[in-house]
């Protein structure tokens, strides 16, 4: 069989491979323990599923323009005025099939062979993997202190004539940090001032702990939708914790969005009739459902902090928002994706390498799940690790001993 030498160089998604992982141990009736998925544990919203299937019941299930619904779109206008305190019209939207979609046809969009992206390190695993299969060169830029947090002058020092974008992620997937107010505001004033696409990457925004927020990039900006070099990608997978409808949209310029929709159009046609509505209906229902996943998501990383402070040789950020935490495993290994294998044969959890989102010997790990999940996972990971932990566990049904360290 002849395969392309560019689909060969593209890698595996992880976190979709360890999924696969999970599902298949599951099956054998394995008591396996994921901390390694973005997903919380929340039913859809009443309203999105009302909206979708008030549309399945009409029957009329047909193709929709490629950008999107119209009604979609005017309830994005509406999310984009209340969140962002910005003016945007029906022509600078897109609806995509998901977040990850968008990333893919904004690169796609702008990107020539050979030119690159910054990405900061920790990023999420997806972005260096999309640029490649446009033929771009993914350019990294890493934080040498240990905070998770880049530096203006890393940034600075990485561009080049070749550079097209950067890619920012706050709240981080993997860190959970939030970048501070004072670096957003000089990363737009540098991308604007250079020419260079700044990509938000908004899909956590709501999910900030502790009465902080991520401050969004229109914030900082003079330049108006049509002029400013911003472009924001968000979705509803991740705030109302609907990652099954893969449903996401992109604020840019006309222009770009006219690109982006013929793109669109050649590829998928449009995004899923049934699934723009439910989308729908829970961008103009009641929004205190992200409020009450936000919570509980919050409370989820106070327990997970309070478990993995009592893990010998372990350090951890604590982290802003998202679904996730990074630590530091070093002290076990410098291997994180052979760790990672080592903690799903042994204590049968799922974790992701760090070596994933640009920083090996980390794992990350995801409190989405429920507070059983990630008390009995992190004691399963110590058993697993810490020669101060106790030698003998249950696992399900089955006692177990160590007996490797």
């Amino acid at each position: 069989m002849s395969i392309s030498q560019l689909a060969r160089s593209i890698e595996e998604s992880p976190t979709l491979r360890l999924n696969e992982e999970a599902r298949q141990l599951r099956e054998r009736g394995q008591p396996v323990i994921h901390l390694g998925i973005g997903e919380p544990k929340n039913k859809a919203p009443i309203t999105a599923i009302l909206s979708s299937s008030a549309k399945l019941t009409s029957g009329d299930i047909k193709y929709t323009p490629s950008d999107g619904l119209p009604s979609l779109k005017k309830a994005i206008v509406k999310y984009t005025e209340e969140h962002y305190n910005k003016l945007v019209a029906p022509e600078n939207i897109i609806v995509t099939t998901g977040a990850k979609q968008s990333i893919y046809s904004i690169i796609f969009s702008i990107l020539n062979p050979q030119e690159e992206v910054i990405l900061l390190t920790p990023y999420w695993v997806s972005y260096p993997e999309i640029i490649r299969m446009v033929n771009g060169i993914p350019i990294l830029v890493t934080p040498e202190d240990g905070s998770f947090h880049p530096r203006m002058e890393d940034i600075v020092e990485a561009v080049s004539s070749y550079t097209k974008a950067i890619i920012v992620n706050s709240p981080n997937n993997p860190s959970g940090v939030v970048y501070t107010k004072e670096f957003i505001g000089e990363i737009v004033e540098f991308c604007e001032k250079k020419g260079i696409y700044l990509i938000m990457d908004d899909i956590y925004h709501q999910l900030v702990f502790d009465g902080k927020s991520a401050p969004p990039a229109y914030q900082f900006t003079k330049n108006d939708i049509e002029t400013t070099r911003i472009i924001v990608v968000n979705g509803v997978s991740k705030s109302y914790g609907m990652t099954g409808f893969r449903i996401g949209w992109v604020l840019a310029n006309r222009k770009l969005i006219e690109v982006m929709t013929n793109v669109q159009a050649q590829i998928i046609s449009c995004p899923a009739t049934v699934l723009q509505a439910a989308a729908e209906g829970a961008l103009n229902g009641l929004q205190s459902f992200i409020e009450n996943l936000r919570l509980t998501i919050e409370n989820n990383a106070k327990v997970m902090m309070q478990e993995l402070q009592t893990f010998n040789g372990i350090r951890v950020n604590e982290p802003d928002g998202t679904f996730y935490c990074l630590p530091d495993f070093r002290a076990y290994s410098n291997d994180s994706v052979s760790l990672s294998s080592f903690l799903l044969k042994k204590a049968l959890v799922v974790t992701v390498p760090g070596k994933e989102f640009g920083l090996d010997g980390y794992l990350r790990l995801s409190y989405a799940g429920t507070v059983k999940d990630i008390t009995e996972g992190v004691a399963r990971m110590k058993w697993a690790l810490d020669p101060n932990s106790p030698r003998e566990i249950f696992i399900g049904d089955r006692k177990l001993i160590r007996d490797w360290l």
